[in-house]
Parts: structure tokens; C-alpha cells; sequence
């Protein structure tokens, strides 16, 4: 076990970003150089955060949730993935690798759900004291080649990923405008090609967190 604390590293993006692929092949370079990982996701990750996911990828009401309440709801998974997941692994030394992390929320119900970023990081601070990764990697790509890429899966859509193209248009202009106001807190990705290539891209932004 490490006295030292472990590093938080989340990845961002779209749907279709690959970004479930790559936390994995991070996990599996970080471990390749002996490094303690936990691959993680939001929301879920916890027994607890897993609940509140089911209820907000297949909503009970055929209306689905209202912006308001589905913003409450991923605070709230938030919140518990830290308190019992995250800051225990950090805390022994344990590096943490999560798929989707508070900007998130910022771009999907802050920008493309209308609620504005003060209200999304107000509950952030309330629910998680602020919370920032040490790195956050944002994959981008084009709107076709990640609309293709989800097609190839093949899965049926859950209550977010099914929303209309202008939704997700919002949401990546809400994480282009993140990225562009905060540089040095968001490491941007070009998320097209192979994934080992996209993975070689991610490893040379981190180059300065790694032992």
C-alpha cells in the first residue's frame, strides 16, 4: 500500500467518444507499471450510485425526469461514488479512472439541459466540496464519426444517449466552450482513429502525472 495519494484521472466527452475503451487501456498501461487502478464510472461505481443510475437512464414516468430533478439526481450518485469509492481508493494510494465526472453534468444538464453552470457546480459543492480530477481528458470528435461509431454497437439507446442530435450538438458545443475556458484543466483528445492511437495521444497529455 502507497502512502502516497493515488491519482484521480476522468475522462469526458460525447456519446460514441470511446471513452469506456480508453479508461480501460489506461488502467491497463497504469498497471503495467505497477500502479494500483480502479476503473470506475458515473454514475455508478457504487451500490448506491448504481440505483440512482437506473433511475435516471430508464426514468419510471413516460415524461422522463425534468432538467431540475435529473440534475439533483447525478449530484446525488456524485456524492456517494466519493464519499465511498473515490476519496477511500485516493486516500491508500490507489489511482482512480472514471468514465464521466462533473463536467458531465455542466455540459449535458448545465448547457444542453438549459440549467447553466453556477447552478450545476452548486450542487457539486454542496453535494461533493468541489471535487476536481487531477486531470480530465476530453475526446472529441466529429458529430458523423461518432454517430457512426455508436451505430456500429448496435445497442438500444438508454433515456440520454436516445435524445435528439440537437441535444447532443448542445452538449458538445457546452464541453468545446468548458475545454476553451479552462485550458489547463482539460486535456483535449482527438477521439478518431484506432484506439491505440487514441490511447498513445492520452499518454503523451498525462506524461507529467505518471511516477
Amino acid at each position: 500500500m502507497s502512502s502516497a495519494r493515488g491519482r484521480f484521472i476522468a475522462f469526458e466527452g460525447g456519446e460514441g467518444a470511446g471513452k469506456s475503451t480508453q479508461a480501460r487501456l489506461l488502467a491497463e498501461a497504469l498497471r503495467a507499471r505497477g500502479i494500483d487502478v480502479v476503473v470506475t464510472r458515473e454514475p455508478g461505481g457504487t451500490p448506491g450510485a448504481e440505483a440512482i443510475r437506473s433511475l435516471l437512464l430508464a426514468p419510471p414516468g413516460a415524461e422522463g425526469w425534468m432538467p431540475q430533478a435529473e440534475a439533483l439526481l447525478f449530484a446525488a450518485a456524485r456524492a456517494d461514488h466519493l464519499a465511498h469509492l473515490i476519496r477511500p481508493a485516493l486516500a491508500r494510494g490507489t489511482w482512480v479512472v472514471c468514465d464521466r465526472f462533473v463536467d458531465s453534468s455542466r455540459a449535458y444538464q448545465g448547457g444542453a439541459g438549459g440549467l447553466g453552470d453556477d447552478a450545476i457546480l452548486a450542487l457539486h459543492e454542496f453535494g461533493s466540496e468541489g471535487m476536481r480530477p487531477d486531470a480530465v481528458i476530453l475526446l472529441e470528435g466529429s458529430e458523423e464519426a461518432l454517430a457512426a461509431r455508436l451505430a456500429a454497437r448496435g445497442n438500444d439507446a438508454d433515456a440520454i444517449e436516445g435524445r435528439p442530435a440537437e441535444y447532443h450538438r448542445a452538449v458538445a458545443a457546452a464541453f468545446r466552450a468548458l475545454a476553451e475556458g479552462d485550458p489547463q484543466g482539460f486535456a483535449r483528445i482527438d477521439a478518431v482513429g484506432t484506439p491505440e492511437d487514441v490511447h498513445t495521444r492520452i499518454m503523451f497529455a498525462i506524461a507529467g502525472l505518471l511516477p
